[in-house]
């Protein structure tokens, strides 16, 4: 299982080298097995395509830590340490950003970011009395989901130039506050 673990981390270093110098849709598999060392079928015994490894490394360095903090409702630190996490390696995630359509960065977080969110609902018992037939902790985490990843992608397209204490700052202001309440604000 260690071994395995290696093979994936030294295949997302090759990948988030080769970002650095080129767009995720001209990456080939074959750059990132050659900067890695490795041979295609490596690869392909740890990932389908390169938008997977993508998926792995978000997981691995933002999603996974945070899920761990908002499961012992560390609802603050998950938010400071995501926006931290990101803004640590500023460039891979300013250049991975630009990715576009259905493999999309902005699509990739939003579905790791709901099923995460999903999860920790049904754990807390979602799954109970609803005040609203239609309203499922699917739903749901799709909501905050789509609302936390326009503010990921809202910043990171900034160039992350606001700290990120203030974006949490900010995403809980707007988070607790009703539509009615912010134009006195804004």
């Amino acid at each position: 299982m260690q071994q395995k673990r290696e093979v994936k981390v030294l295949l997302a270093d090759s990948f988030k080298e080769l970002v650095l110098e080129k767009s995720v849709e001209k990456i080939t598999i074959k750059e990132i097995t050659d900067r890695a060392g490795v041979i295609r079928v490596t690869f392909y015994n740890h990932f389908q395509d390169k938008y997977e490894l993508l998926e792995w490394i978000c997981r691995e360095e933002i999603v996974n830590p945070v899920r761990i903090l908002l499961q012992n409702h560390m609802h603050r630190e998950a938010m400071m340490f995501m926006f931290t996490a990101m803004q640590k390696n500023k460039e891979f995630y300013t250049h991975v950003a630009r990715t576009s359509g259905q493999n999309s960065f902005e699509n990739t977080m939003q579905k790791l970011i709901s099923e995460m969110i999903e999860e920790i609902f049904v754990s807390e018992g979602a799954a109970g009395q609803k005040k609203y037939s239609w309203l499922s902790a699917g739903w749901a985490a799709d909501y905050y989901a789509m609302s936390l990843t326009y503010v990921l992608m809202s910043w990171i397209g900034k160039d992350m130039s606001v700290p990120p204490e203030e974006m949490v700052d900010l995403y809980e202001y707007v988070g607790a506050h009703s539509l009615l309440d912010l134009p006195r604000d804004l």
